[in-house]
């Protein structure tokens, strides 16, 4: 497997163990996850795309306001980022591209309310996966991109819960 070192490992974790003779602890060069298993996730993250993009497309056709349209429209186009730049990390890091299934079938949500409560989790748990890809990059440079990625999700989750809460209260006005 190809791995690209352009750039230094600068990430370091000190061990309880790492003294050195005066007493003081020493820094060790380390990563918190692997490289293989960040290079395995971020090829699961971008192999569900096709799937994420009909998955949007009905939330926005069934959105009742331009308002919600116009949100969750920038959630795709978020989405859409994330995938080109899980794309660039993979490619720099294996010199390997990674192929979509253009043949994906997408389960509709029982209502527009549903899906949005789906993709609020959806995001949360993205979080959760895409730290463990943070943790197994090789250097500051992949981090900070993952980094990025990471605090998107969460900016969705939030709006992702803005929307759930137009629709409560919409739903106590009547």
């Amino acid at each position: 497997m190809y791995y690209n070192t352009y750039y230094p490992v600068r990430y370091c974790s000190v061990t309880p163990t790492s003294y050195d003779p005066y007493g003081q602890m020493r820094q060790e060069m380390t990563t918190y996850k692997s490289l293989e298993e960040a290079l395995a996730l971020i090829k699961k993250a971008v192999s569900g795309e096709r799937e994420d993009e009909l998955f949007y497309d009905y939330l926005i056709s069934e959105a009742p306001s331009q308002e919600e349209k116009e949100i969750i429209e920038s959630i795709r186009n978020d989405e859409r980022k994330h995938n080109q730049m899980f794309r660039r990390i993979y490619q720099d890091l294996t010199g390997q591209t990674i192929t979509t299934p253009t043949d994906v079938e997408f389960k509709k949500p029982n209502s527009y309310i549903e899906g949005v409560k789906k993709a609020l989790f959806g995001e949360l748990s993205a979080v959760e996966r895409y730290r463990n890809i943070r943790a197994g990059m090789p250097n500051q440079y992949y981090r900070d991109m993952v980094y990025e990625i990471i605090t998107d999700e969460q900016k969705h989750a939030d709006k992702y819960n803005y929307l759930l809460n137009l629709y409560l209260s919409k739903m106590m006005k009547k």
